[in-house]
């Protein structure tokens, strides 16, 4: 768990390099993505990778709007780094090594299950959004 844990963080804080993300905030952004990955993996045997998934980018959402309000800087900084450990990039790839291989019972399997994990990506960050939005609305 701690090796995953650190290769998370890396690959966030790598991310978060390749994207621009100023200096300040590269801590962070590896924060927010191996808290996502830390969820994932916590969930992952217990519920359906694709719940598991939408409630791991929920928390980065989350975590992206406290770190964005903290250290004035776009949330957007802070969710597309966290959220690359959860990207599934692995998937995506086998899908199409499966369709070369003219094995499209299993290229199509794969590929579906690559967009419902990127659907419950899109849709965790949308639910944290709209979770942040109901509770400033509340505060108020």
């Amino acid at each position: 768990m701690l090796a995953q844990l650190i290769t998370s963080f890396i690959a966030s804080v790598g991310f978060g390099i390749i994207f621009n993300a100023p200096r300040r905030s590269l801590l962070q952004c590896g924060i927010a993505g191996m808290l996502g990955w830390m969820v994932y993996v916590l969930l992952y045997t217990h519920i359906d990778p694709i719940a598991a998934t939408l409630i791991a980018t929920f928390i980065v959402g989350g975590i992206s709007q406290i770190f964005a309000r903290i250290y004035k800087t776009p949330i957007i900084i802070f969710s597309v780094a966290g959220v690359i450990p959860l990207v599934p990039g692995g998937l995506a790839y086998n899908s199409m090594r499966n369709f070369v291989e003219n094995d499209y019972a299993a290229a199509t399997a794969l590929a579906a299950q690559a967009a419902m994990l990127s659907g419950s990506i899109a849709l965790g960050l949308v639910l944290s959004e709209v979770f942040n939005q109901m509770i400033r609305r509340a505060a108020r």
